[in-house]
């Protein structure tokens, strides 16, 4: 029976349709339960410092604590002395300045306002107002471990709220966090000089300019001293996955030395992309040296070549994105105002350098086959 149900079209449909609507319930429980647990710890956070603990019972109240605590939930994890110690920091961490009761405070409304005046116990009903509003603030929607690595790296509340909005907004992992955060994305995102607010609509050049980051970070690649264009536009085509997470969300590789002819002459862009929240082609062009102002002009030339024979109807303009060894930013930004193109202008940055001697010197494969031959 089961084995005629199988071929049974309409049972596969719904088996099918039942199996999706299973994940989806068990992903939306364990995002509630990583809600439930990370408002628990800053719940016990916030009492440690209200009542003062470690002042008012001494120094060893954290580790009574927790024996007390794992004592009585024997079958929860997490109340270790040293988790302990990170709810108070988390407490602590995100209320520098109180930051976030501000951010609180200024999303309750009029109405609960006025809930909050008629009130019988206006402490009460302050304490509900505020808690509801916590509940859903974007700190309580990551996974308690990507804390630790926020709140061990991050300088400012502002930059860890910056790293929690893009983890949510991502889905990253606590691995692709750390990767962007020792990448140091907040301080290069949206750095890149560009001439998007006089050449994009507004929507499309803010978040042309939020999408563009300045320097790209190219450790992950090995390069030999004096290296050229080629081989770096080799090298990041080889290692594609690390660049498209260096790149960012949202772009898709489309090739490299793609072939443009226009007249009786083709010329090939070194890379090609195509956003997928931007909705436009993004043109990329390396350069291994400094920035010169012709740069931007045959970039440009591509970037018009790319909205004549490829960009459809329902695609944005494409943007270019000029990445350079340097450069002099008055230079760019003079550059940038005599194109009629949208184009940003970033650096790169590669730790990873070989010197080309260093290939010689190391044995060839022959010489190993040799070597190993000799006892045989």
């Amino acid at each position: 029976m089961s084995m005629d149900l199988m071929k049974n079209n309409d049972y596969k449909a719904w088996l099918k349709d039942l199996k999706l609507r299973i994940r989806q319930s068990q992903i939306k429980a364990a995002v509630r339960v990583n809600n439930e647990m990370i408002e628990l710890y800053w719940s016990i956070g916030a009492d440690i410092v209200a009542k003062q603990a470690e002042s008012v019972w001494g120094s060893g109240v954290i580790k009574q604590l927790s024996a007390d605590l794992r004592s009585e939930f024997p079958d929860m994890h997490g109340f270790s002395e040293r988790n302990l110690r990170s709810m108070k920091q988390f407490y602590v961490f995100y209320n520098q300045e109180n930051t976030i009761w501000r951010q609180v405070g200024a999303e309750i409304n009029q109405q609960a306002i006025g809930e909050i005046e008629n009130s019988d116990n206006k402490e009460l009903a302050i304490r509900r107002q505020v808690g509801a509003k916590l509940q859903s603030h974007p700190i309580f929607n990551i996974p308690w471990r990507h804390h630790g690595e926020i709140m061990s790296k991050c300088k400012s509340v502002h930059e860890a709220l910056f790293y929690v909005q893009k983890t949510i907004k991502n889905g990253w992992s606590r691995a692709v966090l750390m990767n962007f955060i020792e990448a140091d994305l907040y301080t290069s995102q949206g750095k890149a000089i560009n001439n998007f607010d006089h050449l994009l609509p507004d929507v499309q050049s803010d978040l042309a300019k939020e999408t563009l980051k300045d320097p790209y970070n190219f450790d992950f690649l090995v390069l030999t001293e004096n290296y050229k264009e080629k081989e770096l536009e080799d090298a990041l085509v080889e290692n594609i996955t690390k660049f498209l997470l260096e790149l960012g969300q949202g772009f898709a590789y489309v090739g490299r030395q793609y072939p443009i002819k226009v007249g009786s002459k083709e010329r090939n862009i070194d890379l090609l992309f195509y956003h997928l929240e931007l909705r436009c082609y993004i043109v990329i062009e390396l350069k291994t040296k400094d920035f010169e102002p012709e740069h931007t002009g045959k970039l440009g030339y591509y970037v018009t070549a790319v909205n004549h024979q490829l960009k459809k109807d329902v695609d944005n303009p494409t943007i270019g994105l000029l990445i350079c060894k340097t450069k002099d930013n008055v230079d760019a930004q003079y550059s940038l105002e005599s194109s009629s193109q949208p184009i940003g202008i970033s650096e790169y940055t590669l730790s990873k350098l070989i010197p080309e001697n260093f290939k010689s010197s190391l044995p060839s494969i022959e010489e190993i086959e040799r070597e190993l031959n000799k006892d045989e």
